[in-house]
């Protein structure tokens, strides 16, 4: 599990120096950051650097600030907003995109599944009859046009 964070941690770290860092650009137009470059422009000696990990991957219980699963007087990460409960949600650890997909789909089908069901199979028919209008549903009687007719009355044999 640590493996995975410090992974995650080390490339969230690397794509906010890409992104915060210089706009040169290679041959290939993506974005180049030489790798020994300072980004700190004033370091502060004494501060105590917090790890950029996300705080998802925190306990959830045993913080003073239980919500964004902090305590008191604990140094910040230099991005707090990507890092905060508040930031990016992180798909869990050994989900691959397919995977993600498939569950995706699978639960796309089944509310529209249910929709249908309630709307096709529960939904019982009207205790009434509907109500139909002679003289073409009204459009000539009316003078209306004939996209906008009501139900036509049906040729009955009396």
């Amino acid at each position: 599990m640590t493996s995975i964070v410090q992974r995650t941690s080390w490339r969230a770290a690397r794509l906010s120096l890409a992104r915060y860092a210089s706009s040169s650009t290679s041959a290939s137009g993506r974005a180049y950051v030489p790798l020994d470059i300072d980004t700190n422009p004033e370091p502060l000696q004494d501060y105590q650097y917090a790890p950029p990990i996300s705080h998802q991957y925190r306990a959830p219980y045993g913080w003073d600030d239980m919500q964004m699963r902090r305590n008191f007087g604990d140094p910040l990460p230099e991005h707090d907003e990507l890092m905060s409960m508040w930031g990016p949600d992180l798909p869990p650890p050994g989900v691959k995109p397919r995977t993600a997909l498939i569950h995706f789909l699978l639960a796309v089908a089944g509310f529209t599944g249910i929709f249908y069901t309630t709307k096709w199979v529960l939904t019982p028919e009207p205790h009434f009859i509907r109500r139909t209008y002679p003289y073409d549903g009204l459009a000539t009687a009316l003078g209306g046009l004939p996209e906008n007719k009501a139900r036509i009355e049906a040729e009955s044999e009396e």
